[in-house]
């Protein structure tokens, strides 16, 4: 396939995943509590390694071994704090948090300027590597679906009806596709590897900023080891990863 072909099939499969809440209609609770944390321990590790052993890797390839990657880097990893400083952006990973009808909307808000962002990062990706862009993507879409699952509870007990909550939540994750394809659009005008590191570090601020600490909050040795144990495997599969890069 082409580059855009790519591009396309993961932007259309990656906004797809805000669907995955249908899960919560047939799941009981407690199953879907059983899951989440050795999910969300997937995902951090998940978002560690594509940012270490893939990404940023490639942005030095691609730019050298410069200041300038590591200043994308922590800019990266600075925006995802602004926005959730000032939008009071989160990602709930449980289905009994309760909130308010505003936090539905700042969910959405968010979460779409979120998926904007890493949908140029993951297409940005693909345009200087399919291997590469592959790894974001894999990456990325380990995160997304605890979040989105967590994100379709929020808007549910924010008072929002089940059907329009799957709905607004897909509107929302459909600027990753956006962004991906603005990433390809801008491909031959701009350097468009410098969005590596910064995707680098938005992975890395999800990762140790949300999704680490959730882990580290639950007392039971159980959990303890069942999301220690999938966060390394997460860290595992995207070593072995690699290889195939």
């Amino acid at each position: 396939m082409s580059t855009l072909a790519w591009i396309v099939v993961a932007g259309v499969a990656m906004s797809s995943l805000a669907l995955v809440g249908a899960v919560t209609l047939v799941l009981p609770p407690s199953t879907l509590d059983r899951i989440l944390l050795p999910l969300v321990g997937l995902a951090a590790g998940s978002l560690l390694g594509g940012a270490f052993f893939h990404m940023l890797p490639a942005a030095v390839d691609a730019l050298g071994n410069d200041l300038a990657v590591y200043l994308w880097l922590v800019g990266g990893f600075g925006v995802f704090f602004v926005l959730e400083q000032f939008l009071h952006w989160h990602h709930c990973h449980r289905s009994d948090h309760t909130g308010h009808q505003p936090l539905g909307y700042l969910i959405l808000v968010a979460d779409g300027l979120h998926n904007l962002i890493g949908g140029l990062a993951v297409g940005a990706a693909f345009t200087v590597d399919i291997s590469v862009g592959i790894v974001a993507w894999l990456a990325a879409a380990a995160h997304e679906v605890p979040q989105e699952l967590g994100d379709f509870g929020v808007l549910v007990h924010s008072g929002w009806r089940r059907s329009a909550a799957l709905l607004w939540n897909l509107g929302s994750a459909l600027t990753f596709l956006l962004g991906a394809l603005l990433a390809y659009a801008l491909a031959g005008r701009v350097e468009v590897a410098y969005l590596l590191p910064f995707a680098a570090g938005n992975f890395v601020y999800i990762a140790a900023a949300d999704l680490l600490p959730e882990l580290s909050s639950h007392p039971r040795t159980r959990d303890k080891l069942e999301t220690t144990l999938a966060f390394v495997a997460g860290l595992s599969i995207l070593l072995a990863a690699t290889t195939f890069g």
